[in-house]
């Protein structure tokens, strides 16, 4: 089920109205919730449902044992095993076609081949989310930063609820959980938030991404030979906006979503085209991906604590299991290495630079510094800028031959530009202005229409979709993220 689609406008409603119709009931509030989001994952494939009931029970099982065990030892194994199922069940889902596959041309390169036990497998949607969402579950309860969960009920709904299911953000059992211990409040800022929320991530769906993505993305990046340097510059720039725009527009909807059921997410997007580092980068985007992979693999790793060796090799291994996390092919372990790589980089010329010029004492030279820190700041906004978009030619690239050919099109600038056109041109503009703008904004405009009694900003969500729908193109595209 896709959020800008009718089916969902009346699931949601339902849900909404019997929801908090059930506000006194708390317990058959969850139960309704458990089974609403349960009915929104199985819209798809109803058989996966069995998939994310299993992998909650070994997850809630998991934690129960930890709080009953008390030997180092056998709590370690306790959550070793529980992760290992889980990475398992990943593995299995996403990755044995992949494995198979390159063994497979391996063995041939070697004149080796065998006859392999290929499978067709389907990818459950979400996999990825709720795998990592239980993960955090089992480790926090190891590490005693929150209490196992005696209630089965609270797991389900912590690992099924539907605005975050199956394309994140990715939320922590110490951010959840405990608001469904509290009494359901629907407040008027719940209200102004979740209005917000959901218009803005239409609009950056349904209006900019969609557009991008059909009459400039695609086409440049099913043939990049067909077309000039160009279009295909224009197309990667394209790219940027069009997977921020889907992406992070999905995230506003679902915390919108969210909050108008009364609970708070956290924010997934810092406008991260604003970076000035690509460490910057990744603190701004996808935010409860890449808090993740710091909390529990970087930091687990060593981070920065030991020698620059190390530490360099921690943040190589941490952005290649993040690439391969996004998906079983060789462009996204290409994409996370890169990305790996040039933090180490970064990294390195960043302390040399300390150590050449540390900072300098007096009025005029702090007045030198500013102004040379300013300098700095923009060249290491267009640099971040340029890299990411030099990695998203990986990321979005159906294979390695693809990107190659995308790469190979920048040395003939002679050719035509004909999907460089002043609407799409200005989109990709328009996307990049908003990356500048107050970072508070939305936070203002809600607080600006929060005055409005509940019916008007009712209606001012309903007329905001409405709108949104009209000047949207036909048809509804899934999220990018859904893939992974």
């Amino acid at each position: 089920m896709l959020f800008p689609t009718l089916e969902f406008g009346i699931f949601f409603l339902i849900v909404f109205t019997v929801g908090w119709g059930l506000r006194a009931a708390p317990a058959l509030r969850k139960y309704f919730l458990v089974a609403a989001s349960y009915v929104f994952y199985g819209w798809w494939d109803w058989r996966f449902t069995g998939l994310l009931f299993a992998t909650t029970l070994i997850n809630y099982l998991g934690g129960l044992a930890l709080g009953k065990a008390e030997r180092v030892g056998f709590r370690k194994f306790i959550v070793g095993v529980t992760v290992a199922v889980d990475l398992g069940v990943l593995a299995f889902f996403k990755y044995y076609g992949f494995f198979l596959t390159s063994l497979d041309e391996l063995l041939t390169t070697f004149g080796l081949h065998r006859d392999l036990p290929f499978l067709e497998i389907i990818l459950p949607i979400g996999i990825s989310f709720f795998t990592f969402q239980g993960i955090s579950y089992v480790v926090d309860v190891y590490r005693g930063h929150i209490a196992a969960e005696k209630s089965l009920l609270d797991v389900m709904l912590f690992k099924s609820f539907f605005p975050q299911l199956v394309a994140g953000p990715i939320v922590r059992a110490a951010d959840f959980i405990p608001q469904l211990h509290a009494p359901a409040r629907l407040t008027r800022d719940h209200i102004a938030v979740g209005t917000v929320l959901i218009l803005t991530g239409l609009a950056k769906k349904m209006v900019i991404a969609n557009y991008l993505a059909t009459e400039l993305v695609d086409p440049v990046f099913f043939d990049p030979t067909a077309v000039g340097a160009l279009d295909l510059l224009i197309g990667i720039y394209g790219y940027a906006v069009q997977i921020y725009c889907d992406f992070s527009g999905y995230s506003d909807i679902a915390i919108g979503v969210a909050a108008l059921l009364g609970y708070r997410f956290r924010e997934n997007f810092d406008q991260p085209y604003r970076a000035s580092s690509l460490q910057d980068f990744w603190r701004r985007w996808h935010i409860s991906l890449s808090s993740w992979l710091r909390d529990y693999l970087y930091i687990p790793l060593g981070g920065s604590r030991g020698s620059e060796a190390k530490t360099y090799r921690n943040l190589l291994i941490t952005m290649f299991l993040g690439g391969v996390w996004h998906g079983a092919a060789w462009t996204f372990v290409i994409w996370g290495a890169f990305h790996g790589a040039m933090l180490g980089i970064e990294r390195f010329v960043r302390t040399k630079l300390n150590e050449l010029a540390p900072p300098q004492a007096g009025d005029e030279a702090q007045i030198l510094s500013r102004l040379g820190n300013f300098a700095q700041h923009m060249v290491g906004v267009v640099w971040t800028f340029h890299l990411v978009c030099f990695a998203w030619i990986f990321f979005r690239a159906d294979s390695f031959g693809t990107a190659q050919d995308y790469l190979k099109g920048f040395a003939d600038w002679t050719g035509s530009h004909d999907h460089v056109t002043p609407f799409l041109v200005g989109l990709v503009a328009l996307g990049m202005i908003f990356q500048f703008t107050p970072r508070n904004l939305g936070r203002e405009l809600a607080l600006a229409i929060r005055v409005l009694p509940s019916p008007l900003l009712g209606l001012l969500l309903g007329a905001g979709i409405l709108v949104i729908w009209a000047v949207a193109p036909e048809g509804v595209a899934p999220f990018i993220y859904f893939q992974f």
